[in-house]
């Protein structure tokens, strides 16, 4: 099946490491997939998109001016069998565009203006495929997102704890991601104060995106907001409870990784956290609502934080990758 993926983003997060590792995965088992991708993505900063291509996947690298043009220009001229838009400026491309199967994932939500002319959408979590209105025209499925995340070497720990000035004998909660308002680090903050856990405990945040600064001046004491970084497995291996106080998580790929790392998981209730929350077996927890959290702060640390053992086998690339070419051929047929 030829299929072409059009990611036109700029930097690295969740939704651009599904749409590479959906492209990587779906080449390897032997159909002809190619990459759309700006220039600017290809750039030389470790959080460019670029920089987590895997050896041999075809890319296109289109103009960083009027990107979804030239994306239409180039579907118009090679004519794939499908076309799998990833995030918003990628779906759009996709209108006017004819003879192909115009598909999106909902890394988000749906959105008319995204996503209304399209033929079919897939749902990270059952609660974003209910949804998806009625009025939609085109079809849909749910299917799970997946992780190909491994552990961080065994010195991971013990090196990035240092960095931080933290003893193997502290607590370290930690929180990964974009640090945008839409995940709450604001409200993670508030509450992690509120809680009062003692100088024994420490929180670190780890990521980018436009809320860093902000939050970076606002850090109390015993936090730690360190940016971008390019080996999250390190990190995750250096906390000892992984905390969410996200106020939207469609799925949340950084909660499969922290269960790779064997994380105990306190979360909001959002779609993510609510469709994941028997696997993390502690209780969600109200969004932007800092006391609440405090008081689940409190409780997470009392158990003692120890180490897990997920299932998951039903969140491996090799079980989802599957799905989702059987609805591309649903739309093709």
């Amino acid at each position: 099946m030829r299929i072409a993926h059009l990611l036109l983003t700029s930097r690295f997060a969740g939704s651009e490491r599904y749409a590479i590792e959906l492209a990587a995965a779906q080449a390897e088992a032997g159909h002809d997939v190619t990459l759309l991708l700006r220039r600017a993505a290809l750039g030389d900063r470790p959080d460019a998109p670029g920089r987590h291509l895997p050896a041999g996947l075809p890319v296109v690298a289109l103009p960083d001016w009027w990107p979804a043009w030239h994306a239409r220009r180039w579907l118009r001229r090679h004519r794939p069998a499908v076309a799998h838009a990833h995030l918003s400026a990628a779906c759009k491309a996709l209108r006017r565009v004819e003879g192909v199967a115009r598909v999106a994932t909902l890394h988000v939500g749906y959105k008319p203006r995204q996503h209304a002319h399209l033929d079919g959408l897939v749902a990270i979590t059952p609660a974003q495929l209910a949804a998806i209105p009625a009025a939609f025209g085109g079809q849909r499925v749910h299917v799970d997102n997946w992780t190909r995340a491994q552990p961080a070497p065994v010195e991971a720990r013990a090196r990035l704890r240092a960095a931080l000035g933290v003893g193997e004998d502290a607590v370290l909660l930690g929180a990964l991601g974009r640090v945008e308002p839409s995940k709450g680090h604001d409200v993670l903050l508030e509450a992690f104060a509120a809680a009062d856990l003692g100088a024994s405990v420490q929180l670190v945040v780890v990521g980018g995106g436009s809320a860093l600064e902000a939050l970076r001046r606002r850090a109390p004491r015993g936090v730690h907001v360190v940016g971008f970084s390019t080996e999250p497995a390190g990190w995750l291996a250096a906390m000892d409870g992984f905390v969410s106080a996200a106020r939207s998580e469609p799925f949340g790929l950084v909660f499969l990784e922290a269960m790779v790392a064997g994380l105990p998981i306190l979360a909001t209730a959002t779609e993510g956290g609510r469709h994941l929350a028997p696997r993390f077996g502690t209780p969600t927890v109200p969004i932007g609502d800092a006391a609440a959290l405090a008081a689940a702060l409190r409780a997470f640390v009392a158990s003692g934080l120890p180490r897990r053992r997920y299932a998951l086998d039903d969140f491996r690339i090799e079980a989802q990758r599957p799905r989702i070419e059987a609805f591309y051929r649903r739309l093709l047929g």
